[in-house]
């Protein structure tokens, strides 16, 4: 797996370089655990050697630093103020992994002028280096939680088998297939009671995408109901890292096995942050 991480890093530097896979963590209800999965997601892509960075951009309930035990001082506001640079807005969290605050500073991309928006990607060019960016946002089909995953090179929705999750979930993939149809789409059923519940739901799922939409949605994997994941948030630990041995923790290295393996997206020319930004601030002033 070192080796995998260390060939994507080489494309990446290479001339036409798309920059690093960016990925969108979100669901149709909140309460799925979706923050879990992208806390030790991030945690599990580190193990296979990637370089990651995850981004908290639920801007209603930002709660990933509650998970990981962080407090971080600054957000994206700061860099956008010319407070603070970059480095000194991402905070070290557990083996490696780097943290930054979204905060209401990515409302704030919404005023700026193109001249600043530029400045302001310039400035963000170090963040190329990562191998994958998890963008942990907010849930349901709210203006800037569709934003982010449109913005975003790859979407992986999380779901519970419970019927009103699968239905939620579905009316998010649909706002963003509706609005990009060529946008990758990964789903997780996370607090299944058995694999074959959570296949039955994915499969569902994925039929009614297939029915309605005319798309295909990739079954990233399930994640057991595990007792340990409460006991981690109490703890103030990812449960990769309090419990490496337990079933959330097997599950989740298998999702990120499989998700470090599949193809790497084609991008357009110009660099995943560039391009991410430039998204997300023409998003927002729609």
């Amino acid at each position: 797996m070192i080796d995998q991480a260390h060939a994507l890093r080489k494309m990446a530097h290479r001339g036409g370089a798309v920059g690093p896979r960016i990925m969108a963590v979100t669901s149709g209800k909140g309460g799925v655990g979706k923050t879990n999965v992208s806390v030790n997601l991030s945690l599990a892509l580190i193990e296979q050697g990637f370089r990651v960075l995850l981004v908290d951009v639920d801007l209603g309930m930002a709660n990933a630093d509650i998970v990981l035990g962080i407090s971080p001082s600054y957000n994206l506001g700061h860099v956008l103020a010319g407070s603070k640079l970059v480095s000194e807005v991402l905070v070290d969290g557990p083996n490696g992994l780097k943290v930054l605050a979204g905060g209401t500073g990515l409302y704030e991309l919404a005023n700026l002028s193109v001249p600043r928006l530029d400045a302001f990607v310039r400035a963000l060019d170090e963040l190329n280096d990562f191998d994958f960016i998890l963008l942990d946002t907010g849930a349901g089909i709210h203006r800037n939680v569709i934003s982010f995953a449109l913005a975003a090179t790859e979407v992986l929705v999380v779901t519970t088998p419970e019927p009103t999750a699968i239905t939620d979930a579905y009316g998010l993939i649909k706002v963003v297939l509706q609005q990009n149809p060529q946008t990758p789409i990964h789903l997780i059923v996370n607090m299944a009671h058995s694999p074959q519940e959570a296949e039955l739901a994915a499969s569902k799922l994925a039929t009614v995408v297939r029915q309605f939409l005319g798309r295909d949605i990739r079954y990233a994997g399930y994640i057991l109901y595990d007792q340990h994941v409460v006991s981690s948030v109490s703890e103030q630990r990812p449960v990769l890292l309090a419990y490496p041995s337990s079933l959330t923790s097997r599950a989740i290295r298998r999702i990120g096995q499989g998700l470090a393996g599949a193809a790497k997206q084609e991008g357009p020319a110009e660099n995943g942050i560039q391009r991410f930004f430039n998204r997300i601030y023409r998003f927002l002033r729609v």
